[in-house]
């Protein structure tokens, strides 16, 4: 059994997590004494970190990639879904399905928990605590609904997971651009064959003429 990596004594799972807690402690503190401040600080703070550990891993790239997939679909239901009754925030205003700040907490979290911290459970506890206050904090503040909220963390949650190298989303993702490849390709096929069939009749006829 390969014995598990050290700095100065301290093993780097436990450095990692340390390191986290105190990035996490360092947001909720150098905050206003305000939950609505707390949380839309902890909804960028969670995903920067994440970025960082993704980056340290040499993940980044797909790391932003699965982020702009849960941005993109974030903004595409706020604005399909228009002044429909879920999409109304409780203090009257729209675009509030699902919560954008819940999701992208919900997102880093989500990376730090499957990636940097994976073997610090006390880490990983704070995390989640931070992902979960900055949903809370959006009810408090009338931003969303609990509905809207619950929606932002699984969307966030999906996101993360689904779309890693080898979650189901990408491998849907695969198996259809495959199909569709395949498909072109034979409607290409077919096209190359009517247009040589067509020359060959118009040189026939040129040349019998």
């Amino acid at each position: 059994m390969i014995a598990e990596r050290s700095f100065l004594g301290v093993s780097f799972a436990r450095l990692r997590g340390a390191v986290v807690v105190w990035l996490i402690a360092l947001t909720v503190l150098g905050s206003a004494r305000d939950q609505e401040i707390i949380g839309d600080n902890l909804q960028v703070a969670l995903p920067i970190i994440a970025l960082g550990c993704e980056v340290a891993n040499g993940s980044g790239v797909e790391y932003f990639g699965r982020y702009l997939v849960m941005f993109v679909g974030l903004r595409t239901s706020k604005v399909a879904l228009g002044d429909t009754p879920i999409n109304i925030r409780p203090h009257g205003g729209g675009q509030g399905f699902p919560s954008g700040h819940t999701a992208t907490a919900a997102f880093g979290a989500g990376s730090l928990v499957s990636t940097c911290l994976k073997s610090n459970p006390v880490a990983q506890m704070a995390a989640i605590l931070a992902a979960g206050f900055t949903g809370a904090s959006r009810i408090e503040a009338r931003a969303h609904d609990i509905w809207q909220v619950l929606a932002g963390a699984i969307w966030g949650l999906l996101c993360n997971y689904a779309f890693r190298r080898a979650g189901p989303g990408r491998r849907a993702v695969g198996a259809g651009l495959r199909a569709a490849r395949r498909g072109s390709g034979r409607a290409a096929r077919r096209v190359a064959g009517w247009l040589g069939a067509g020359v060959g009749a118009l040189r026939r006829r040129l040349s019998g003429g």
